[in-house]
């Protein structure tokens, strides 16, 4: 069945919409989701149940189970096979955002106190493995191999990227083809997944299930930029938190800007990043220099190119329906503030 009789003729960008507005059409699937999650995850160990329910007031905005819900209801009917595909996802992503406060010895998260915080970092590893090994049972339980298989190569990019973003930080040889490479395998890579296994979870379509693929890695480069933008915006994009500049990480807006600038700035804006302890005059000087070389205006035309090539690439599939409201999510993704 052809999308264009699908689609329900309406304009997704002439009103921003809020993140309950986007997730409207798949906000029953995600009560159940959280019900089947929060029961996935219990566990008769005390201190492990004390954290864990910690952790469950730490809602975040479930963009990975709502790709997974809105991707399987384009091709089929979400199904069982559905809920334990997004409790895998999230049950990874909790797992590396725990693991990612360790390394990065983080104070909070969300607006509470991380669980190393709390915990301390042991815990906070060990709840991390505990959430990891809860998903490998999940797929082995449901004998979802398929599923398994595409998680398990979403965790090993993940994990070559973040090394791979080491290094070049270290080294401070960033370019345009390095950042997308990482930022491919650390974050695109699981909004791949994603996409993907909400369509295994409904079709065996093969041509279908590698476009989702592509179509979820799109949108998870064009998800990273946007992050990336919010270190360098103003008030009016939300609060910037500079925590990319800190800590000497080389994104997007800092290479265009480069790109453009004279050698001489150049120079003195790579002397400014490689500092370890930056002042907030150097801060300042950092984020001026992006703005008056259009870094971050050439940034968001590029996000621009990967979520609206994800959607170009979507309409050709066999959709049943829901287009306009995937649509709508990856413009929130784009748009958001936060």
């Amino acid at each position: 069945m052809s999308h264009e009789v699908l689609t329900e003729n309406k304009d997704v960008s002439t009103k921003k919409r809020s993140l309950a507005e986007v997730t409207e059409p798949v906000k029953e699937d995600l009560k159940v989701f959280r019900k089947f999650f929060k029961e996935e995850i219990r566990s008769d160990v005390f201190i492990l149940d004390q954290i864990i329910n910690y952790l469950l007031r730490q809602k975040g905005k479930e963009i990975r189970p709502t790709l997974v819900f809105m991707t399987a209801r384009m091709f089929g009917d979400v199904d069982m096979r559905s809920f334990i595909a997004a409790t895998m996802i999230e049950l990874l992503h909790t797992a590396t955002l725990i693991h990612d406060d360790v390394v990065d010895e983080a104070d909070k998260r969300r607006g509470f106190l991380s669980i190393n915080k709390i915990w301390r970092n042991k815990a906070g590893v060990l709840l991390g493995d505990f959430l990891l090994s809860k998903g490998l049972l999940i797929a082995l339980d449901n004998r979802e191999y398929q599923l398994l298989h595409v998680l398990s190569d979403a965790v090993r990019l993940m994990s070559e990227g973040e090394l791979r973003q080491m290094k070049t930080s270290n080294l401070f040889n960033m370019t345009e083809e390095r950042y997308f490479q990482i930022i491919s395998e650390k974050t695109a890579s699981l909004i791949s997944a994603c996409c993907q296994c909400g369509a295994i979870a409904v079709t065996d379509d093969e041509t279908v299930l590698e476009e989702m693929k592509e179509i979820g890695l799109q949108i998870g480069i064009a998800f990273q930029i946007k992050d990336d933008l919010f270190d360098y915006g103003l008030d009016d994009i939300g609060k910037p938190t500079r925590n990319d500049i800190k800590e000497r990480k080389v994104t997007l807006p800092l290479i265009y800007a480069l790109e453009k600038a004279s050698k001489s700035e150049q120079l003195h804006i790579q002397r400014l990043m490689r500092k370890r302890k930056k002042s907030s005059k150097n801060i300042d000087d950092i984020v001026k220099f992006v703005h008056r070389n259009n870094g971050l205006k050439l940034a968001e035309e590029k996000m621009l190119s990967f979520s609206d090539s994800a959607l170009k690439k979507l309409k050709s599939l066999p959709l049943l329906k829901g287009y306009d409201d995937f649509a709508a999510l990856v413009d929130f993704i784009v748009t958001r503030k936060n």
